[in-house]
């Protein structure tokens, strides 16, 4: 009997390690989607998800069909996600809302963009931006919602284009004037 009672016993400890194991990989993985303190909605996971490399979602604020024609959106980056590399054809703006990530143009260093950033991106720029290598990102997208004004979305940056980013990164400098790079080049 007291070798029943001794297995028993054993049988329950390890239940309930197993189980306090599984509780701290929920709330771990739980915490690693919450850790942003954000001011707006994370949103759902992002239906643009192709364009993306890692998890992302979106909360969309506006979708630019009402007389303002301004679209913005919230859009939060796990650690390592990231845009593809694209351009939109009438400009972008960035608002990091939250975290730690990084922004790139296209022959330019990257750049780690956070809190309190406004990151203001050139007609016709091709660029990519996301979370960091260990820090999640939240920022509002604002762009004009005009028929002009289009996402082109291009091939993945790579595993190697990210790592460099990471590794070669400068701190933004916010900068009140647009340079409009990509038009200038044509010029």
């Amino acid at each position: 009997m007291k070798k029943l009672f001794l297995l028993f016993l054993g049988v329950l400890i390890m239940t309930v390690n197993a189980q306090d194991d599984k509780n701290s990989a929920d709330n771990s993985a739980e915490k690693n989607t919450q850790e942003l303190n954000q001011a707006f909605a994370k949103g759902e996971i992002n239906p643009y998800s192709e364009h993306f490399t890692g998890t992302t979602y979106l909360h969309n604020m506006s979708d630019g069909s009402d007389a303002l024609h301004i679209s913005i959106g919230n859009v939060t980056f796990e650690k390592c996600a990231r845009t593809d590399w694209h351009y939109h054809t009438g400009g972008q703006i960035l608002l990091v809302t939250a975290g730690e990530g990084l922004f790139q143009e296209d022959g330019k260093t990257a750049e780690i963009i956070s809190t309190g950033d406004v990151i203001k991106i050139a007609p016709d720029a091709k660029h990519w931006h996301g979370g960091g290598a260990e820090t999640m990102m939240a920022h509002i997208s604002v762009m004009p919602a005009n028929p002009e004004n289009k996402t082109v979305w291009l091939e993945k940056v790579s595993d190697e284009e990210y790592e460099k980013a990471v590794k070669t990164a400068v701190k933004h400098q916010n900068n009140p004037k647009l340079e409009n790079t990509a038009k200038e080049g044509e010029k």
